[in-house]
């Protein structure tokens, strides 16, 4: 596209921008607003606009210009499996890849899923995603995983993990240091976190992880609160230690107590909450309901694609939905009648963008304001009834926006998707990089397996209490009336 050859200065022109950039409540939407892109920066945003001379233009008179969302939590080395689990448990889940076939993915299959994992997030205005990539499990396994995400050009996280070693082996070997310094160069598409979990055990077997957490000087995402395997011992072990820190990143925290509520909010640390997942999976219910009354940050994820949608407007629609359920729920039992409800569309849009960008630290993206990095989405579709009339901008991208109306994307700077249509991405590639990987899981497997492999059954293993293998730490947590 000669249009929006790099380094050439770009407007989108005439849009509802939801700038992001104000306080919790009263944040400016400016209809009819231009927003300047010079380098890989915004440069300016307002009516009528002078630009540079050879500047490319972009309408974006009826539609809603916004910052590029951000997924802080994706498995997306499991995306070459799209929907593969659909009708299962989180418990089939740790039974198909903790203890029976995650340790068949090579690294061809990791680089398979995270491309397909970055494509799909580029096509549904996710601008960055942190690569939860906990099937790293030999320093091959994370260059395909730091390929294929570099290859793609959005913008990542990747958070490092093996969910078949202890935490305290994988992170103090020497080809993880040797991948640290080898790859994670401070390249601005590509961070880094430290991606386990913390099972209550009380020898602690996670300390070793957080020392090499904080002397690489990156933060910890854990799944925290996952009914059956994580919960509230974990976090009062990681308090105790010193090991809950500011950008530390929970994951899920369905099902902790008000006194894990009060540790992360006391220590600075944020929830990354996967709806979908937590609906329909069993970590608990949707925490937001919970949160909100401890003040806790918040941003928003999809989990995986081995069950559910790869888009934050999916996830903004059901954390609306959870939260209003819940609220009228309670009050129903309590003989009352919600009549305003407490979490709006505003607050979830925030927490796909600006809570994104707060829980990985990058206070460069998240809104659209003059000197941010200029990550943004247009949604706006003319062929669609549901485009218009457009009254309450939070509103439509919460409740009626979806993937296909995604007109345009930049990741800094760059047009990386126009017209609904991917810009400078193999998708063909992509598709025969996937059916490879599936080709061979298959076959690995054997049809049979493959086939019960949907809806697996539980062998006699402690499972119910703790997935992992690293450990025989059992915890009666979750069998308590």
């Amino acid at each position: 596209m000669n249009d929006f050859e790099d380094g050439r200065p770009l407007v989108l022109r005439g849009g509802t921008v939801l700038t992001m950039d104000g306080p919790a409540t009263g944040r400016r939407v400016l209809p009819g607003a231009d927003v300047l892109v010079v380098g890989d920066r915004i440069a300016a945003v307002g009516p009528g606009l002078e630009v540079p001379g050879g500047t490319a233009e972009i309408d974006a008179s009826g539609g809603i210009v916004m910052p590029g969302m951000i997924d802080t939590h994706r498995h997306m080395w499991q995306t070459a499996l799209r929907g593969y689990g659909a009708d299962w448990t989180l418990t089939q889940y740790f039974v198909w890849f903790y203890l029976e076939h995650g340790k068949l993915f090579r690294p061809e299959d990791v680089h398979a899923g995270n491309t397909l994992a970055a494509v799909e997030a580029l096509d549904a205005g996710v601008t960055t995603v942190v690569d939860w990539s906990h099937g790293l499990r030999t320093p091959d396994h994370a260059d395909a995983a730091a390929d294929a995400l570099l290859a793609v050009p959005g913008r990542y996280v990747l958070a490092y993990g093996d969910l078949q070693r202890p935490p305290a082996e994988w992170a103090t070997a020497p080809g993880f240091r040797d991948f640290v310094r080898r790859r994670i160069t401070g390249d601005d598409r590509l961070g880094f976190q430290l991606a386990f979990d913390v099972l209550g055990d009380p020898s602690f077997p996670e300390r070793a992880a957080f020392e090499v957490a904080r002397d690489l000087g990156v933060t910890v995402t854990t799944h925290a609160g996952v009914w059956g395997a994580t919960g509230d011992d974990g976090i009062r072990l990681m308090h105790e230690h010193g090991f809950m820190t500011p950008g530390t990143v929970y994951v899920h925290a369905a099902s902790l107590s008000a006194d894990s509520y009060q540790r992360i909010a006391a220590t600075g640390g944020s929830i990354s909450v996967s709806t979908e997942s937590e609906q329909s999976a069993g970590q608990g219910y949707p925490p937001t309901w919970a949160i909100r009354a401890h003040g806790i940050p918040v941003s928003l994820s999809m989990d995986t694609s081995v069950w559910w949608s790869g888009d934050l407007f999916s996830a903004m629609r059901a954390t609306l939905g959870a939260d209003r359920s819940r609220e009228h729920l309670e009050a129903h039992a309590r003989g009352e009648t919600v009549t305003h409800c407490a979490l709006r569309a505003e607050q979830v849009v925030d927490w796909a963008t600006r809570g994104g960008a707060a829980a990985i630290g990058r206070d460069d993206l998240g809104a659209v304001a003059p000197g941010r990095k200029a990550d943004l989405v247009l949604v706006k579709n003319d062929a669609s009834p549901v485009s218009f009339p457009l009254l309450h901008p939070y509103g439509q991208i919460a409740f009626q926006a979806q993937r296909g109306d995604v007109h345009t994307v930049l990741v800094n700077g760059r047009v990386v998707k126009h017209a609904h249509r991917l810009v400078g991405v193999d998708l063909a590639a992509a598709r025969a990089e996937a059916g490879r990987t599936v080709e061979y899981l298959r076959a690995a497997m054997g049809e049979e397996a493959w086939e019960k492999g949907m809806n697996p059954d539980i062998p006699a293993t402690k499972i119910l209490d703790n997935p992992y293998t690293y450990t025989d730490y059992r915890s009666d947590s979750t069998h308590r009336r």
